[in-house]
């Protein structure tokens, strides 16, 4: 049974496929539910040992402020994660072994990169009736579907994402789609599509509604 969010969140889990991706999908919803006391364990599956690595620690770090963080990177090759599986499901075996999260974050099922939908499709293997909410990522493959959740951005949070995107990533400052226009356009169209200014968006495949009378 999927379970419903509670009214005070105490852990959370957040998996990317590389680097980057928890910020580009979930950002603005983490710096919204951050607050000293809540839990939040990030599994990040590649760019371990590397420039990318210190990145990411970093930039978690400001997009979770006051939470208790732990950040796990490891060192799977960018592109070939779906002939990893073991060691894929292994990790998210062992993370589930240290915590039991009230939500999880985590790309989408149906991501057009194969990175990020096979690390989708392990998700539920491992943490079984857990609420997980599927992030999504702006890409050339033109991936983009309507979602059936919405996190509404207070102004100030959608801009304070789009400006520790461009200041903790300098790798990826050279990519045509990496800018603010993008990471902006899309919070406000999510923002239109929730009677809100910005918004993130994402899917859910399964969630349980508790219903009293």
């Amino acid at each position: 049974m999927i379970g419903l969010v509670p009214e005070r969140l105490e852990r959370i889990v957040v998996l990317g496929a590389h680097c980057d991706d928890i910020a580009i999908g979930a950002g603005g919803t983490l710096l919204t539910m951050s607050r000293p006391g809540l839990r939040v364990d990030a599994l990040v599956l590649s760019g371990g040992g590397s420039e990318r690595e210190d990145e990411e620690r970093a930039a978690l770090t400001a997009f979770c402020p006051g939470a208790d963080l732990d950040v796990t990177v490891l060192k799977m090759p960018d592109g070939r994660l779906p002939a990893h599986w073991d060691e894929v499901k292994n990790a998210l075996e062992e993370l589930r072994s240290r915590t039991d999260p009230d939500l999880i974050l985590a790309p989408r099922t149906d991501d057009a990169h194969q990175d990020h939908r096979g690390l989708a499709e392990l998700v539920p293997t491992a943490f079984r009736g857990h609420l997980t909410l599927g992030y999504e990522i702006v890409k050339w493959d033109g991936d983009l579907t309507t979602p059936s959740v919405y996190v509404p951005l207070a102004r100030e949070l959608a801009e304070k994402k789009a400006a520790l995107l461009q200041r903790q990533y300098p790798s990826q400052r050279h990519r045509p789609w990496y800018d603010r226009e993008a990471f902006l356009g899309l919070a406000r169209i999510r923002g239109i599509e929730c009677q809100a200014r910005y918004a993130e968006a994402f899917h859910v495949k399964k969630m349980c509604l508790q219903l009293e009378g």
